[in-house]
């Protein structure tokens, strides 16, 4: 992205500001009301409509967890999605999938039943991260369409198979990071390309927790045995062990099984931040952190912090990126999002988009903290007549344009729309809108968060071929 190009669309997004500030640059899809508070511009953004459903979807679920259960609630909310059966190691989960939708919903232990059932049309996989590509695949190979959690892969290696075979099979495919089709990310996306903050040269999210189920201290069944659970299935290879109902439930807190921090988190916020800057992500991974008060048997970390360089592209300018996640946060916790440009700030909280603006003055000013309290007096007063002269009229002061607020509606749920497109998708043949290679441009740098912090190195990655370089 060059000068030339920044200039013009801030120059394009100051004139839509006009006299109502950021009611001209309103998207009438997305926009349906609007109110001032003082300096502040209040938008409500407006909900997608209803996608009609022209045939009926008939979908399985494999994995029953936390995500599982929450993915099939925002699925069977839209018209024309039948649920045919679920998969599961926990008996538990099988049980409570009849409790909420019937006795007629199929059960089994076995997710290759389910793929095996030709009258099933699409799969949600909701399974612990080792699982994923491998099911996901093997889906595929069956002509099923898939909706599969994040992170993508388990390992990075496990990309390149995955994409090969959804290029052969081409069925519509969704990772579930719901920020992709969010409509306050969509609107950030907008106001960026329309240079609501000038030249992007830094971003900074963090997401930090201060519950114990937030540190993935989940609850465990008291039935819960090796009766109940099918310990050695769940385990798929990755472990050999005596059954552990600790690991079994709380799988996230082992590399293992689940991908720490980076793959359950940091995948999100690189989601938000591709979805808006267009970026195919960065080129220099650095991550530190360390295992500080949840020493509850876990090998992953429960701070973690992470720097990422992305290079200069035709979507954005060269930019730094700082991510942390932190499970022991005593101010209590909480999510945001910030990118700063050279003439503003973007601000994603929950479900809200701010645009706050700052110009720098063309007048520098003198004095205070600055060398010329260092000159002699006649070389101050040289000074002064120079500056007058270059400076007339103008004010050394930094220009505030004003806050404009973009906020969703109450009650939005941006994982109903991820699943409208994705079942759009299905019915079209079309593509759905975070399909595999972006979902590898979002997990592969989070994994190599991972391996930068175990191996306490830089990792260099290629963000184009979607792979790691090796360190010269």
């Amino acid at each position: 992205m060059n000068k030339t190009d920044n200039n013009n669309s801030r120059r394009k997004f100051l004139k839509k500001l006009g006299g109502s500030a950021v009611l001209a640059a309103a998207s009438p899809s997305l926009l349906s009301a609007a109110t001032n508070f003082a300096d502040k511009h209040v938008q409500i953004l407006k909900k997608r409509g209803r996608v009609p459903a022209n045939d009926r979807i008939n979908i399985a679920a494999i994995g029953l967890g936390i995500m599982g259960f929450g993915n099939l609630k925002a699925a069977l909310s839209r018209e024309g999605i039948e649920l045919v059966s679920g998969a599961d190691c926990y008996d538990g989960h099988l049980q409570k999938l009849n409790e909420l939708y019937g006795s007629h919903v199929k059960t089994t232990r076995h997710y290759e039943e389910i793929l095996d059932d030709p009258g099933i049309d699409a799969v949600i996989i909701s399974t612990p991260d080792h699982w994923h590509a491998r099911q996901a695949i093997a889906a595929m190979k069956k002509g099923k369409a898939v909706y599969c959690e994040k992170p993508l892969v388990h390992k990075i290696e496990e990309g390149e198979a995955l994409i090969r075979e959804h290029r052969n099979t081409k069925v519509a495919f969704q990772v579930g990071s719901q920020w992709a089709s969010s409509i306050v990310i969509h609107k950030a996306k907008e106001l960026y390309q329309q240079g609501a903050i000038g030249k992007l040269n830094f971003v900074e999210v963090y997401t930090d927790r201060f519950d114990a189920k937030g540190a993935w201290q989940y609850s465990i069944p008291p039935n819960a045995s090796e009766t109940t659970c099918d310990w050695r299935t769940f385990q798929g290879g990755a472990t050999a062990l005596p059954f552990d109902p600790v690991r079994f439930f709380r799988w996230r807190n082992y590399q293992a099984y689940g991908t720490g921090m980076a793959g359950d988190l940091f995948v999100h916020l690189f989601t938000r931040l591709h979805t808006i800057t267009g970026s195919l992500g960065p080129e220099r991974i650095y991550a530190t952190g360390g295992l500080n008060y949840w020493k509850d048997g876990r090998d992953v970390a429960d701070l973690m912090l992470g720097l990422f360089d992305y290079p200069e592209t035709q979507q954005h300018p060269a930019f730094n990126l700082s991510l942390r996640v932190n499970f022991v946060d005593g101010s209590g916790g909480g999510d945001s999002m910030r990118l700063v440009g050279n003439e503003g700030e973007m601000v994603l909280d929950g479900n809200s988009v701010s645009i706050r603006n700052k110009k720098l003055p063309q007048a520098p000013g003198y004095g205070g903290w600055d060398t010329f309290e260092t000159f002699p007096e006649k070389v101050q007063q040289e000074f002064v007549s120079q500056y007058n002269e270059k400076y007339q009229g103008i004010r050394p002061q930094v220009l505030s344009v004003g806050e404009n607020i973009f906020q969703a509606p109450k009650g939005y749920d941006m994982r109903v729309d991820h699943f409208d497109d994705w079942f759009n998708a299905i019915r079209t043949k079309g593509v759905a809108i975070e399909g595999p290679e972006f979902a590898m441009r979002t997990a592969g740098p989070a994994l190599a968060a991972n391996i930068s912090y175990n191996e306490k190195r830089i990792v260099h990655w290629d963000p184009s071929q979607i792979r790691q370089k090796q360190s010269s």
